[in-house]
This record gives C-alpha cells, sequence and structure tokens, in this order.
C-alpha cells in the first residue's frame, strides 16, 4: 500500500473498525457511517481486507470526500477520510 498521509498526525471526530468484514462490506458500512457525520469532519475506519486499499480511494474520489492519511500498520490498513459536500 502506498502510504497517504502520516495518520499519526491526523485527529478524527469519528472512527470505527471494520476488521474482519470482507468486500463489499467495509466500504457498504463507510457509506452508511459517513452519513452521520457533518462536512469537513474527519472520519477514521480501520480495515483488514486487502479490497479497501482500492475501494476506499475511489469511494471518496466518487462522492467527493478526501482521502488524507492511509498506511497498513500491522496488517491492519488505516484511513483518514475528510467528509466533502454532498
Amino acid at each position: 500500500m502506498n502510504r497517504l498521509g502520516d495518520c499519526s498526525q491526523v485527529v478524527a471526530d469519528y472512527s470505527f473498525d471494520v476488521s474482519g468484514l470482507f468486500c463489499p462490506e467495509p466500504v457498504m458500512l463507510l457509506h452508511k457511517e459517513i452519513k452521520n457525520i457533518k462536512e469537513g469532519q474527519i472520519l477514521s475506519i480501520v480495515a483488514t481486507d486487502p479490497s479497501t486499499t482500492r475501494d476506499v480511494p475511489k469511494f471518496c474520489h466518487f462522492l467527493g470526500h478526501q482521502l488524507i492519511a492511509a498506511d497498513e500498520i500491522d496488517g491492519k490498513f488505516h484511513y483518514y477520510i475528510k467528509k466533502g459536500l454532498v
């Protein structure tokens, strides 16, 4: 996974863990969770499914959110997403 931003420097407003879930569940739950936060707030997600390295950036791109940090730490994928205007 290509590291994007520095996860240790990002403070999330909300977070959730989808470890152990496989495609398409992580992105389906991400879609549900991001609806519950306000524009500009940051959502942290932790996943173990490698397909999230493809799916989460595409989710952000197509729905107008900003992936501000992403990294793999100890076999878990960490993402920080800033909610865009939807």
